[in-house]
């Protein structure tokens, strides 16, 4: 038996007390440091022994009491480190999200504020009750002042340093007080802010106002003095009054030493329209005739002595012009054209004179116009305001995102504008105000709009009443006065338009501005590459005059009066088949007789139609000052016997030859094309008639009672037909060219029939388009109708109904063209762009183009502040509505011109959604720069001017946010 004994003989517990240490063998690797259990190199045994443990700590998790639980995770958490303390946080956050917090105790001061100028003042109110924290914001002096002072509700007296509310407080005692005044009778009576309080009493003000009045007299006398010994004249050329010698004056008498005839004649001249200094040249050419001639012109120069002194006085004690003025001259007026409205070019080369020109540009904001304005004005007052841009019965669109309406005229920033604008214009007792050449005194809501505008003003308001069809005729017809009731003034002979431009030029854009705008749109398109913004009114007269001297639109605008006399002469030549040997002689003859007829009075019917002859037996009816129902109607029957007799043209000129040379076996188009083209115009043409003969019934009985709004209504329930023709119309402009490219049959056809008496010298695809323009003379008719039938007229609601269903189809219109103006704008890009992939996908939209220049940076490392730029190439930026289109733009110059071409290249496209924008700071080494950032790259770009910067970068992030919440 060996000495040395094993402990497994021995309990274990009888051991605790010796010095007995067993020998443990080394360490395997498959064991572990704490456990025999959980090995750690076998990770499958480990993963299934941890799930096992993991799921029988849950088990006695869910056994233990809340205080036990709360207890385990403190104890966890101890013992976690940092990075999955950030783990547990993004984990709570995720399970549990923060759905209310209050950002004011997050953001600092000045976004909290930012955040709280957005509200109106009720709901700032409504916000200083949520907490104490709160109300200090919603008091601040920064969010009350603006709103105040934009009001012209001045705080009377300068607030403490450490009070707080004030402008608050005042805000809200002068709403309780109803105490709201125009900007102009702010200024009289709270003065400006560029009026600096002086602290004197009145008495003081009164005398330092007489000492400064006195002074101003002695300067101006002691200047004329000055001038007169500068422009001294020779001796015994100097004529004293014999008043101011102190004898009398004798009529008839020189002084001693100068006869008639041996001194030259004396004439006084200014040196400019501005000046208050008066002299006199000599004439060696003329001579003196007597006594008379001297006394007129001293008492001339003591006349306009006293004219100066008096401009002094009144220059100190008008309290509307604080600085002094010497110019009699009346203000001048301002017109402010829009560059959509078409044809302006015409309107630019017949403004007359005194009168200050703005033509801007549509696509821009009202801040800017208003900056434009003023520069133009150069602090001088304006007698009248005239505005011409593009819009209807309703609204005016001043700019493409800002049209005045009846709902957006009290927004923020219209409300700046026209304040502001207000204080430019002289006061209405001085003939001052506002006129607007779209016709919105035509309908309801124009009348309100007008009279709204008003009362902000403190202005007169005048617009056309639209009791005129036709292109922009409406301007050149009645205009509404100050009394915005149905009733319209009669103190206005002529349009106030004739005060800005001249009537030859005006009537011919009115007539013809639709048609110039098809002959201009070319040419404009290329002159606008060549010329820049600075000489854009100079090449708005350039077009204007080449419209008037060599189209000579003055020879073909002729009356209505000699046009209708001319036809009807015409069509009876045509008729009197024996007489064609002397055309001539018959036509004199015709007008001499048609003359003496009308000097006596009698009924011309032997050579009018029925239609004429009807509406000159209106016309003969007597007419009261306030029947305008009866004057729209009469128009509305004129203007729709011209719309059959064109719609009677297409079907006798062009479709009853087609079918009969078809019928003939000579075909110039085939039976399907034929339908195609003149699809619809016959059942038009039936349909309009039965609504002329209704109206012609309604106008024989017309009486004050009498109804219209019934047959409009019939009118309305059958405009299916209209819409059909609208759905084919762009199907048969197709068809016409194709068919006239395709058969010298047809092109011989329409150069024949295009053009002629028989179209009303019109071609077959303006013809067509006469049910478009039907419908929008439609819209104005019956907006009128509806203004001035009183609400309790039986006539009402039926007109109501009518109006309401073709402003629906006026929309409908309005939606169709500007699918098709889109369509037809990608595929003239789709075009341009050289290796573009298709973009016609969707509803996608052509939205901007900008031309600019690609940058590159040696190091991207450097701050933008201090990196150069290296101009690489020319870019083009075509933005649409998903995406945006990167192209090399290359420049070709035309040999012995001046002119160039541009041509692109596709580079790349990125969709709105995954591309951001990043403005460069201007630096002495780069200019008006930007970053564009995609996916995958960047590109710096720049381009020629800030204002082109501003403008592309405003719109390309409003179209990134509509991309974004679409994607949403």
């Amino acid at each position: 038996m060996s000495l040395k004994s094993t402990p497994h003989s021995v309990k274990l517990w009888q051991l605790n007390g010796t010095d007995y240490e067993p020998q443990r063998p080394p360490r395997l690797k498959a064991e572990t440091l704490f456990s025999s259990w959980t090995p750690l190199n076998d990770k499958q045994r480990n993963l299934q022994l941890f799930e096992e443990r993991v799921n029988l700590v849950l088990h006695w998790f869910d056994l233990w009491t809340d205080s036990q639980r709360k207890d385990l995770l403190h104890s966890l958490l101890a013992r976690c480190t940092k990075s999955q303390l950030k783990y547990c946080r993004d984990l709570l956050i995720e399970t549990v999200p923060v759905t209310r917090a209050d950002f004011t105790a997050i953001l600092p001061r000045f976004l909290s504020l930012y955040i709280m100028s957005f509200l109106s003042p009720r709901e700032l109110c409504s916000a200083a009750r949520v907490s104490w924290h709160w109300r200090v914001l919603s008091e601040d002096d920064c969010l009350w002042t603006d709103r105040c002072i934009r009001r012209g509700w001045f705080l009377p007296y300068t607030p403490g340093e450490k009070e707080f509310g004030a402008w608050k407080n005042h805000y809200v005692s002068c709403v309780s007080k109803l105490d709201w005044l125009t900007p102009r009778e702010a200024a009289e009576l709270y003065g400006t802010l560029n009026q600096h309080s002086t602290g004197l009493t009145e008495e003081e003000e009164e005398r330092r106002k007489e000492r400064r009045i006195r002074q101003k007299i002695r300067d101006v006398l002691q200047e004329d003095k000055r001038l007169s010994m500068t422009n001294r004249r020779p001796w015994g050329s100097y004529i004293k009054s014999e008043g101011s010698r102190g004898g009398r004056v004798h009529a008839g008498r020189f002084s001693p030493g100068l006869t008639s005839s041996s001194w030259p004649s004396l004439t006084w001249h200014s040196k400019t329209a501005q000046s208050s200094s008066t002299f006199f040249s000599l004439n060696k050419s003329q001579t003196v005739d007597g006594d008379q001639h001297l006394v007129r012109q001293t008492s001339r120069i003591n006349s306009e002595s006293l004219c100066k002194a008096k401009e002094v006085l009144s220059s100190f004690t008008s309290r509307d012009a604080p600085q002094t003025v010497f110019n009699c001259n009346p203000a001048p007026f301002l017109l402010l054209i829009s560059n959509k409205t078409p044809a302006y070019e015409l309107v630019l080369s017949g403004v007359k004179t005194g009168v200050i020109v703005v033509l801007y540009d549509h696509r821009g904001t009202l801040p800017a116009l208003l900056i434009q304005l003023e520069r133009a004005v150069s602090g001088q007052p304006v007698q009248r305001v005239g505005l011409l841009a593009p819009g209807g019965t309703e609204e005016i669109h001043i700019l493409d995102d800002y049209s005045l309406s009846e709902k957006t005229l009290l927004t923020p920033e219209h409300r700046e504008f026209w304040e502001k604008l207000c204080i430019q214009v002289t006061p209405t007792q001085e003939g001052g105000g506002i006129d607007i050449f779209c016709p919105l005194a035509a309908s309801a809501s124009g009348v309100t709009l007008l009279h709204s505008l008003s009362t902000l003003t403190g202005l007169q308001v005048r617009s056309p009443a639209g009791l005129a069809t036709g292109s922009f005729q409406n301007i050149l017809s009645e205009w509404s006065g100050g009394d915005f009731g149905a009733a319209l003034l009669d103190q206005y002979p002529a349009a106030p338009v004739l005060q800005y431009v001249s009537d030859d030029v005006l009537q011919a854009w009115c007539r013809q501005a639709q048609w110039m705008e098809e002959a201009l749109q070319e040419l404009r398109r290329t002159l606008e590459v060549q010329l820049q913004q600075s000489s854009l009114q100079a090449r708005g007269r350039a077009l204007g005059h080449f419209l008037w001297e060599k189209i000579c639109l003055d020879k073909i605008c002729v009356s209505r009066e000699l046009s209708e006399a001319l036809t009807e002469g015409l069509t009876a030549l045509t008729e009197q088949k024996e007489l064609q040997t002397r055309p001539l002689e018959f036509l004199s003859s015709f007008l001499l007789l048609r003359s003496e007829e009308e000097k006596k009075g009698e009924d011309f019917s032997s050579f009018k139609k029925d239609s004429q002859s009807f509406s000159s037996f209106l016309s003969e009816q007597p007419q009261t000052s306030l029947d305008w129902r009866g004057c729209v109607v009469r128009e509305l029957h004129h203007s729709e016997g011209l719309y059959l007799s064109r719609l009677r043209s297409i079907l006798e000129v062009y479709q009853e030859p087609l079918k009969a040379a078809l019928n003939s076996n000579r075909a110039i188009l085939s039976y399907a094309d034929i339908q195609i083209i003149f699809n619809q115009v016959s059942v038009i043409q039936l349909l309009n008639s039965v609504f002329q003969a209704d109206l012609q019934n309604r106008l024989e009985q017309w009486t004050a009672d009498q109804c219209v709004g019934d047959v409009f209504v019939k009118l309305c329930s059958k405009l299916r037909v209209y819409t059909n023709y609208m759905n084919n119309y762009t199907v048969a402009l197709r068809t016409i060219d194709k068919c006239r490219e395709a058969k010298p049959a047809f092109r011989a056809f329409l150069k024949r029939t295009d053009r002629t008496l028989s179209t009303h010298m019109l071609s077959i695809q303006e013809l067509l388009l006469c049910p478009l323009w039907r419908i929008q003379e439609y819209v104005t008719l019956l907006q009128a109708l509806s203004l001035n039938t009183h609400p309790d007229h039986p006539d009402h609601t039926h007109l109501s109904t009518a109006l309401s269903t073709m402003l629906q189809f006026k929309q409908f219109i309005k939606t169709m063209k500007c699918n098709a103006e889109t369509v037809k704008l990608l595929e003239e890009t789709q075009q341009i762009i050289q290796g573009c992939p298709n973009l016609r996908e969707g509803n996608r939209q052509l939205i901007k183009t900008q031309e600019a220049a690609l940058l590159r940076s040696p190091d991207r490392q450097i701050p933008d502040s201090l990196r150069t730029f290296e101009h690489v190439s020319d870019i083009g930026l075509f933005l649409f509505n998903d995406a945006l289109v990167l192209t090399l733009r290359n420049v070709h110059h035309t040999p012995f011109t001046v002119s160039h071409q541009s041509t692109h290249t596709f580079l790349a496209s990125v969709a709105l959604s995954s591309l951001s924008v990043r403005e460069i700071t201007h630096t002495r080494y780069v200019s008006h720069a930007f970053v564009l950032e995609g996916p995958s790259r960047s590109w710096f770009c720049a381009t020629e001017r800030g204002e082109d910067r501003e403008d592309f970068l405003s719109v390309l992030r409003s179209a990134i946010s509509s991309s974004l919440r679409g994607h949403q």
